[in-house]
């Protein structure tokens, strides 16, 4: 299951290893976020346009 590593238990015992997680999760901050290699279609949200998307499917059968 993906998230089984999210609820990992972590011990640290000594300040280095503190400093080092700590160091982890802020660069994990700081990384850029991901950006679709596709374009993303808006949802249709207008009743009318939703209408004229299904009717034009019917025509199509």
């Amino acid at each position: 299951m993906a998230t089984s590593s999210i609820f990992a238990k972590v011990r640290i015992d000594d300040p280095k290893q503190a400093e080092a997680f700590i160091d982890a999760l802020a660069a994990s901050e700081n990384k850029p976020k991901r950006k679709p290699s596709a374009p993303v279609k808006p949802l249709l949200t207008d009743y009318d346009a939703i209408r004229r998307l299904m009717a034009k499917g019917e025509t199509d059968k």
